[in-house]
């Protein structure tokens, strides 16, 4: 299982923003270094008029994907096996 939780870089450590759940002391990461608000469109095989585009479409979910309600789905494989 993966859980993604951002942070920032400080200090030579790295500062969560949020606690993550069902995660154990000692469990080992991999940390990605990111670019501040940057992304290669090209690598990802669009251009800025197919980004805006892609990002309009995607806007209109953003209030589902934000509410507390879809928490149930971070775990949803572990909970369909207990079924």
């Amino acid at each position: 299982m993966l859980t993604s939780v951002e942070g920032t870089y400080r200090n030579g450590r790295v500062e969560l923003t949020e606690q993550p759940t069902d995660v154990h002391e000692g469990t080992r990461v991999i940390v990605t270094f990111m670019r501040s608000n940057e992304i290669d469109l090209a690598s990802q095989g669009i251009n800025e008029a197919q980004a805006e585009i892609l990002q309009s479409h995607l806007a209109t979910f953003a209030d589902d994907w934000d509410s507390p309600e879809i928490s149930i789905y971070d775990n949803y494989d572990a909970a369909k096996t207990n079924l």
